[in-house]
């Protein structure tokens, strides 16, 4: 009989989840250091904000959970070293949150529109924003949440919008409300409060595996692809 050790699924997903935002992350950090030098490095934050569309329409905010490069830094590096506070209810709020995305886009459409032959204008715009952003990203993180700026971030709130309402995470009736779904949850949203429902209704969940993993009567699991 095999000695191996029988990794259970739901740790299996956290494993593979873990080591692919080790493999993005670089991305982020490659495009921060070096992106003000060779702008062109900037379209990698076009193509993360690309993917978030398409993904967003397809799994809501799966791509902010799993493949997003920058969400990647905040779980991996900021978690560890920052407090798990509560974010604010106004940040979580869409009013906020369309505001915000509305001052970026345009910020970033004003300052494309400035000279939009150049690619390297283009990349140093995106390089831009995403060195603004994430230094803001940071500053919350170190004050209220690691994950604070991705609920408000413009891709996240897009993803929101076009998709939150796919892919809910079904919760059975022997989940205890025990919280530790909501420890885990990276964004720290309230779980075990939608039992009754059956499913998790917040539109900012993101699709990641974490509250399924940590969940001690494995009340939490994914729906059923459909045939």
């Amino acid at each position: 009989m095999s000695t191996e050790a029988v990794i259970h699924p739901k740790y299996q997903m956290v494993s593979q989840r873990r080591v692919l935002q080790w493999v993005l992350l670089p991305i982020m950090l490659i495009t921060i250091a070096l992106g003000w030098k060779y702008p062109l490095l900037g379209f990698s934050v076009a193509a993360a904000m690309a993917t978030g569309m398409v993904g967003g329409v397809i799994r809501g905010r799966y791509v902010c959970g799993n493949l997003c490069p920058r969400g990647a830094f905040f779980d991996r590096i900021i978690a560890p070293l920052a407090p798990r506070g509560k974010v604010p209810a106004f940040m979580r709020g869409m009013p906020f949150r369309l505001v915000v995305l509305a001052a970026l886009m345009g910020f970033m459409v004003w300052r494309i529109a400035q000279n939009p032959g150049d690619l390297n204008h283009w990349g140093f715009v995106f390089w831009t924003m995403c060195a603004v952003t994430t230094a803001v990203g940071l500053g919350l993180a170190f004050t209220l949440h690691p994950r604070a700026w991705c609920a408000i971030c413009p891709m996240g709130t897009m993803q929101n919008l076009l998709g939150g309402h796919k892919l809910r995470l079904q919760i059975a009736a022997s989940c205890r409300s025990c919280g530790k779904c909501e420890t885990a949850c990276p964004m720290n949203l309230s779980i075990a409060a939608d039992k009754r429902l059956g499913a998790l209704q917040d539109r900012d969940c993101l699709k990641c595996p974490e509250c399924i993993a940590a969940c001690p009567a494995s009340a939490l699991k994914w729906p059923e692809a459909k045939s």
